[in-house]
């Protein structure tokens, strides 16, 4: 299974490298879509949605996003408020008390509210083909990986203390605490090479890099609570190893919200 896992992040890291840093901003803002529209479609079958509800619903969306592109919009204030609020603020809650996924229109509402601000920081955080602009998101996105392959092996190598037996059994304090440790040296490391443009010294980015791989983990275990309220293992099989998109990109979401948010609202 691990070198399944490998095997595809082999094959796909250098198409996601291509894309972000030689797609020009309309194949970046295609491509990105492309990734987000399949989490999206996997979401509304854990959701239940009936056939022709999903159709309508990624064809609105779709419409929407391409509305959007060609308009040149922007996320909204509140729409980054809306973000901050959601994972910062609702998604523990939501952990806590295990509610299920809701249905009808509130499925639409919280499908939005997942995918949209992230691809809007796929954009707004690389809206030029430039390395400077796709170094930055990459940093981003590196914090999420870093935290993810962390929490992995030392989960593996020293989890004893179940994280949320109930919603992941297989996730620790021990691997949230690698995760931590291990985001810690890759903020001090992209603060030293400066791929972020962000004038805070690296104490106050070390303390905001805590928060975030919380919000790393909060999305990884929210989408592990959407699978097991559906009652499936994956999002989808459409990655051998990995399973569905939805599976890679769930704590990549959370993170890109909230960072993209930060930036917007806090001027970062």
């Amino acid at each position: 299974m691990l070198i399944t896992r490998i095997l595809t992040a082999l094959a796909l890291l250098p198409l996601m490298l291509a894309a972000l840093f030689l797609f020009p901003a309309d194949a970046w803002a295609g491509f990105s879509w492309f990734v987000v529209v399949l989490a999206l479609w996997e979401y509304t079958r854990m959701a239940k949605m009936p056939l022709l509800q999903q159709a309508c619903y990624l064809g609105l969306t779709t419409a929407f996003a391409a509305l959007a592109w060609l308009d040149h919009w922007r996320m909204p204030l509140a729409g980054h408020g809306v973000a901050l609020a959601f994972w910062l603020v609702l998604v523990p809650i939501w952990l806590a008390r295990r509610w299920a996924l809701p249905r009808g229109l509130g499925a639409w509402v919280l499908g939005w509210v997942l995918m949209l601000p992230a691809w809007f920081a796929f954009l707004e955080w690389r809206p030029n083909p430039s390395s400077h602009d796709a170094l930055a998101l990459l940093a981003v996105m590196g914090l999420v990986w870093v935290a993810d392959i962390a929490a992995y092996f030392s989960g593996k190598a020293f989890g004893r203390r179940k994280l949320a037996p109930a919603i992941s059994p297989g996730k620790s304090w021990e691997g949230v605490y690698g995760a931590v440790a291990c985001v810690g040296l890759y903020v001090a490391a992209v603060d030293h090479f400066a791929w972020l443009d962000i004038k805070l010294p690296l104490w106050a980015l070390l303390l905001l890099a805590l928060p975030l791989t919380a919000v790393s983990v909060g999305g990884d275990l929210l989408e592990s609570w959407f699978k097991r309220t559906a009652g499936i293992k994956d999002s989808s099989k459409l990655l051998p190893g990995h399973g569905g998109v939805y599976d890679r990109i769930d704590s990549l979401i959370a993170v890109l919200a909230v960072t993209n948010a930060l930036r917007a609202l806090g001027g970062l």
